[in-house]
């Protein structure tokens, strides 16, 4: 499938058949792995879990039988590179049918870092199961999709802007129309939707509206990256980090831009 049709079809799973990953569809998971860069230029090492063998699970998710998670060293970025590479995995995952849901609190974080052999010094700072979607969702899983609200998504108006946080975008260009609806469909913790865009010219600045409390690691940050990455895929576009001078509020913090 195409990048868009990937960002249009997508949804979290977790409600799974109980059906192990065929071998071909692990060996192909793992080899692409191996392939996934990210433009902060932070690697993020893939690792996968067996549920049985480590006695991992999540209260979210039912019928899984595999996890996957990734490591990356503590540095500055470090959310936004594992966002964006974490991200790549999931999208080509769906594309074999697979499905995943991204998940950092519903579950025994020490358990699964230890599963991990997470190093002092790296940072594990989501995991998702992996499996075949179940014909049909849980009433657990439907009960907490309404809860999030998870298929609603702001309206571009409150998202997207130029020259400042006080005008709307313009958005006449397919390309430009395609990449922010993909940034729209991202999916992000608690459906908080927390990236802010303000264009100038062909720059795009990349933003985060804080609206979730963090110690230690900010999982709004890996929001973004999964936002970047969904932007980059469609506009084949360059990061830089060229903060515009603007006036914001106390709780939006630059990260990035996308040139395109």
């Amino acid at each position: 499938m195409e990048i868009m049709d990937l960002v249009r079809t997508r949804k979290s799973v977790r409600t799974f058949d109980g059906r192990a990953l065929s071998d071909a569809d692990r060996e192909k998971l793992m080899q692409y792995t191996q392939t996934i860069t990210n433009p902060f230029g932070i690697p993020v090492e893939f690792v996968l879990l067996d549920a049985k063998e480590h006695g991992l699970s999540s209260p979210v998710i039912q019928g899984e039988q595999l996890y996957i998670t990734g490591k990356v060293p503590k540095v500055p970025y470090c959310e936004e590179a594992f966002g964006y590479s974490f991200e790549k995995l999931v999208l080509y995952a769906w594309s074999l049918g697979i499905g995943t849901t991204w998940i950092g609190g519903t579950m025994k974080r020490e358990r699964f870092e230890q599963a991990a052999q997470v190093k002092e010094g790296e940072m594990m700072p989501c995991v998702s199961p992996l499996g075949y979607p179940a014909k049909k969702r849980s009433l657990k899983e439907t009960a907490m999709r309404a809860g999030l609200r998870a298929d609603k998504r702001l309206d571009a108006l409150q998202m997207f802007y130029s020259v400042d946080f006080s005008i709307s975008m313009q958005m006449d260009e397919k390309i430009v129309q395609d990449a922010l609806e993909a940034v729209q469909l991202a999916p992000s913790a608690v459906n908080k939707q927390p990236w802010r865009i303000v264009r100038r010219k062909n720059a795009f600045h990349f933003y985060v509206k804080h609206s979730l409390r963090h110690e230690g690691m900010d999982i709004q940050k890996v929001d973004l990256g999964i936002a970047i990455c969904h932007f980059m895929s469609v506009t084949n576009g360059t990061l830089q980090f060229d903060e515009p001078e603007l006036s914001k509020n106390a709780d939006t913090e630059y990260i990035a831009t996308v040139v395109i």
